[in-house]
């Protein structure tokens, strides 16, 4: 009987995936937001699990679903116009003698609304982090309180953090993308900040469910003072980390796979901080020749 209860189980759950991969084209632009928040693991020591399903925060109007198809088939017909012009749009020579690019710019709203950003609050801290344009609409301005309290749930050990995160591509119907950095070999920032160390984070598409927390990343060091900073970081310099813990295997980084990037602060120090943003571009240094700044392990040695 058990048996039986089990193998009914199973083939439901089949089922329920069958039709979700089926639907998903149609409905992914519907459906994107509850199904990522159904794969997010945390919740907060002592809080109560969600007990309202899913499906039933969506709104299934009949206007909203014409709006959204019109809007999805817009994206699939400027995608298949590009396709056939080059890569991202852009003839094939142009692309190939391509030596820098800017990714992102921030001069309106619409330009921060790529973004995301988020603190310790998720956890139970009480740090505090707010997004806005600059002064004369000219940079992105990232500022707030960091706060090393830690909360009393008597689970968590450490607090403090605040972070700026760029939204992943998302293709027609909630397809897949990502950016191909592949053509060039360096990150090209223009920043102002506080003299505070910050972290540049790199997500790239993991291969396997088990690399879901793996991250590249490497430092920004703002100097302070009224003057603009340009800094370039080689993507020879980037490290892998999972989950917070710097990994022993380490390999470069995969140019051609870049979902995020993100921007943390975490010194342990507390008080206000700001970081002003102009541009976020890219640089095929000639100068760097560096392939990865880190040794690498042979898994299979042969002796």
């Amino acid at each position: 009987m058990a048996l039986a209860a089990t193998l009914l189980s199973s083939a439901f759950i089949r089922g329920r995936c069958c039709r979700h991969k089926v639907l998903h084209p149609f409905l992914g632009p519907l459906l994107i937001e509850s199904v990522s928040k159904s794969y997010s693991s945390y919740r907060r020591p002592g809080s109560q699990p969600e007990k309202t399903p899913s499906w039933q925060k969506i709104d299934f109007s009949f206007k909203k679903g014409i709006d959204v198809l019109k809007t999805q088939l817009g994206l699939l017909k400027k995608e298949s116009k590009d396709h056939l012009i080059g890569p991202e749009g852009r003839p094939l020579n142009e692309y190939i003698l391509e030596q820098t690019r800017v990714v992102w710019v921030f001069r309106s709203q619409e330009d921060l609304n790529k973004w995301v950003i988020s603190s310790d609050v998720e956890i139970g801290g009480k740090s505090e982090v707010y997004l806005k344009l600059g002064r004369n609409n000219q940079a992105a301005l990232l500022y707030g309180t960091l706060n090393t309290e830690v909360p009393r749930d008597g689970e968590t050990k450490y607090s403090g953090y605040c972070s700026m995160r760029s939204k992943p591509p998302v293709g027609s119907f909630a397809k897949k993308k990502y950016y191909d950095w592949s053509n060039f070999n360096s990150l090209y920032l223009r920043v102002r900040g506080d003299g505070r160390p910050w972290m540049v984070n790199i997500y790239t598409d993991p291969y396997f469910s088990h690399q879901k927390d793996d991250l590249y990343n490497y430092f920004m060091f703002t100097r302070g003072g009224p003057y603009w900073e340009e800094i370039k970081i080689p993507f020879s310099k980037f490290f892998l980390s999972s989950r917070g813990r710097i990994q022993d295997d380490q390999h470069p980084l995969w140019l051609d796979k870049i979902s995020t990037l993100g921007f943390t602060l975490g010194d342990k120090v507390d008080g206000p901080f700001q970081l002003e943003i102009d541009f976020i571009g890219l640089i095929n240094d000639r100068a760097h020749t560096e392939e990865f700044a880190y040794e690498k392990y042979e898994r299979n040695p042969q002796v």
